[in-house]
């Protein structure tokens, strides 16, 4: 009996003993899968830290060099460059008359090579510009489409290039039967005749509408 009770005492220890090794040896390897871990975990922070601080010098370069660069220009060159923007933005004007406006005495008296510099910086759309003029001209005045294209590329006028000018007026949304019959109302207030009223309208010297056009605004002219 005595036996039996310490056998089985032994076979419990040896369980504890067992049971504990390998506690032990789990807890060795949850320790050592953890530094490992934590190690891996600041090569990445430090990794990611040295690609922040390289970015940021590269970053920092470029702007000092586009700081630079906006340096070596000078002050006149730059407020010619400002100015040409706005009087492209909001008037529309053609590359000639931006040159001229910028240079005359009259106007902002900066030098030739100031604004030629602005020219060559300017990023405006020409074709657009003409667009616009050539609706101005359309609203306001009821000018035809042959009209609108003198006055774009007159040398008194807005002064595009013929290939602008085209640009406009064949992109141009209007009524030419309507301009003709509001510029007819305009002379019929001056007492002119109807036959009066259309050669008007259809002279090279007048107001170039096309035989049609004026046939229309002299059928419906008050009476």
């Amino acid at each position: 009996m005595k036996k039996k009770i310490i056998i089985v005492i032994v076979a419990i220890m040896a369980i504890f003993l067992l049971f504990g090794r390998n506690s032990d040896d789990k807890s060795n390897d949850s320790a050592t899968s953890s530094q490992a871990s934590q190690s891996n975990d600041n090569t990445n922070i430090a990794d990611t830290e040295t690609d922040n601080m390289a970015y940021m010098e590269t970053g920092s370069n470029a702007e000092d060099e586009a700081d630079t660069n906006n340096d070596d220009v000078p002050r006149e060159y730059q407020s010619a460059l400002n100015k040409a923007k706005t009087y492209s933005n909001s008037m529309h004007m053609s590359k000639a008359g931006l040159y001229d406006q910028l240079t005359s005495e009259y106007g902002e008296k900066f030098s030739a090579e100031a604004a030629q510099y602005a020219l060559d910086n300017l990023n405006a759309d020409y074709n657009a510009n003409a667009l616009a003029m050539a609706q101005s001209y359309s609203d306001s005045m009821f000018m035809s489409k042959q009209g609108i294209y003198d006055q774009l590329t007159s040398e008194y006028g807005e002064r595009f290039t013929a290939d602008e000018a085209q640009y406009a007026v064949d992109n141009l949304v209007t009524d030419y039967n309507r301009n003709a019959l509001e510029t007819a109302k305009s002379y019929q207030e001056m007492d002119m005749s109807p036959e009066a009223i259309r050669d008007q309208l259809t002279s090279e010297y007048g107001e170039r509408f096309t035989q049609e056009e004026a046939d229309y605004a002299i059928a419906n002219l008050p009476k």
